[in-house]
């Protein structure tokens, strides 16, 4: 882990991730920073006890209910409150990106993935690649912990290195069920990492790093703010809405029409097994857990 007192990236930082497909830094934002995000994410909890079903804002933990408020995940949360948008367009953030994928960035998604204390589920080993292929694979995800990420409460698990590697096979049965099913892949014969960071620190991945995150059975929460960035000039190849939803979709730049091609693994993640659903919603459908045992 590295310190970066909201100031760009040293070249050792840069190196580090260029060579494993991660990164964590330090003291990124302020306490009073992370502060707010915990009492805004506190709210959105409060206000799900009425819900019975996952909505368009929350994925729902099993066992869900008005006395016992729990949620997995809060969908796309910069568009539902200032602060969340206010990370996801965050300067000393987009700074440390720009470093490594360009000075021209858009976003394709944004999450709240909550592991509460002593139910928080796990999330299969897989590849954020393989969910949204484009053009180039200049895309990364960086994760905000409001809460200390650590072994214990259900860190990212991740393989260093393995953003060069493969893109595996993340389809059962011809259907897309977002976990990687595909008897190359040995999570147990792999240098895993657990990827700590304290709240206030971040955590960066390539988007085509081996990860994933065991269940949470300590007494900790682990909440965790995750948002995508895409080179200015990378392309999804599943298509874009339009060309004004594309520009709104950057947070620094412009877009360009010219698609930087590169020589990258692809697999369309077509057709799904749940249309629209979310990573916890597909993996419901998966087989061959590595958690299962542990749940």
């Amino acid at each position: 882990m590295t310190d970066s007192p909201n100031h760009p990236l040293t070249q050792t930082q840069v190196d580090f991730y260029r060579a494993n497909g991660y990164l964590t830094v330090n003291n990124v934002l302020s306490p009073d920073e992370v502060a707010e995000l915990r009492r805004v994410t506190d709210e959105f909890v409060e206000n799900s006890r009425s819900l019975t079903a996952h909505t368009p804002v929350y994925d729902l933990e099993p066992g869900h209910s008005a006395a016992q408020p729990r949620v997995r995940r809060l969908k796309s949360p910069a568009t539902h409150h200032a602060v969340y948008d206010h990370m996801l367009r965050h300067p000393c953030i987009l700074d440390i990106v720009a470093q490594l994928i360009g000075p021209d960035l858009w976003t394709n998604g944004n999450k709240l993935n909550m592991k509460s204390a002593e139910f928080g589920s796990p999330i299969e080993w897989h590849q954020d690649w393989a969910f949204y292929p484009q053009t180039n694979d200049d895309l990364l995800a960086v994760g905000v912990p409001l809460d200390d990420m650590l072994l214990e409460n259900g860190c990212m698990l991740m393989v260093p290195g393995s953003q060069s590697g493969a893109l595996y096979d993340h389809h059962q049965d011809g259907v897309f069920v977002g976990a990687i099913n595909d008897a190359r892949f040995r999570p147990e014969q792999e240098e895993v990492v657990p990827v700590e960071v304290n709240a206030g620190g971040i955590s960066i991945h390539h988007a085509r790093t081996l990860h994933a995150s065991a269940p949470n059975r300590s007494t900790k929460s682990r909440r965790l703010l995750l948002m995508q960035y895409c080179a200015g000039d990378a392309w999804p190849l599943t298509g874009v809405a339009s060309w004004e939803a594309h520009r709104a979709s950057f947070v620094r730049g412009e877009p360009s029409t010219t698609p930087r091609l590169a020589d990258v693994p692809v697999r369309i993640p077509l057709p799904a097994a749940i249309p629209g659903g979310t990573i916890y919603e597909l993996q419901t459908q998966f087989k061959a857990s590595a958690f299962a045992a542990k749940k």
